[in-house]
């Protein structure tokens, strides 16, 4: 893999971002009527209308979760990634965390992963693959096993109904290597939203995951589900 130079900005509108954000290009897609690349503080942000889907290492979710769990007792380095925003999954464990891995990223819409090579994949160090698919589609068919797998699938602010089922969480169970963790990625910023993820937590991811645990990050819950040995 040939590594490239994410796009290079003037240092003008590098400033600039800390001030307002500078809006890079729009796209639009099957999935996303309007995808937006800014340049805020200095990062790229990918946003749908109502919803942030990455922030290179300010995508706090992520981030603060990846700061409070054990990488460093993971049992191997298999990494999957259901939904793929600009990369930051993979940015923040290579950069930030120092972390060595390979990923597996799958994603449903082209438009996302044409930007996310653009703007991210491109200067990382890491070796992944990226399946262009449905993320529930590809964990019903999940032939080996991973080490990490962080669900992070959303369209626009909502997570589709089918992955939020239990059929779902039990094909992720059964993807993870014993002693591997599932992260899993819900809103919770509005109240309504709040009231919907301890619901979800507590009556469905718990079921499947009766050991489960959380984290509030930013304006979202960071369900964390480890598989026994």
């Amino acid at each position: 893999m040939n590594k490239k130079t994410p796009p290079k900005h003037p240092n003008w509108k590098t400033w600039l971002s800390y001030l307002f954000p500078q809006h890079l290009e729009s796209v639009s897609s099957k999935y996303s009527p309007v995808l937006e690349i800014s340049l805020r503080r200095g990062r790229h942000e990918l946003s749908s209308v109502n919803a942030i889907y990455s922030f290179d290492d300010l995508y706090a979710n992520f981030a603060e979760a990846f700061k409070k769990i054990p990488l460093k007792e993971l049992p191997g380095d298999e990494v999957l990634v259901l939904g793929l925003g600009l990369g930051s999954i993979p940015y923040l464990l290579e950069n930030k965390m120092g972390m060595k891995f390979h990923y597996t990223m799958v994603e449903i819409d082209e438009a996302v992963i044409g930007l996310a090579e653009k703007y991210t994949l491109c200067g990382l160090d890491s070796s992944y693959d990226i399946i262009c698919g449905d993320a529930e589609i590809y964990a019903a068919s999940i032939d080996e096993q991973y080490d990490l797998i962080c669900m992070d699938v959303f369209q626009d602010d909502v997570i589709p109904g089918e992955m939020q089922g239990e059929e779902f969480l039990e094909n992720l169970k059964a993807g993870l290597t014993p002693g591997g963790l599932l992260l899993y990625n819900v809103l919770s910023l509005r109240r309504h939203d709040r009231k919907q993820a301890e619901k979800y937590y507590h009556k469905v991811f718990k079921k499947v995951f009766p050991d489960a645990s959380f984290l509030e990050v930013a304006s979202n819950w960071v369900l964390i589900a480890k598989k026994e040995r």
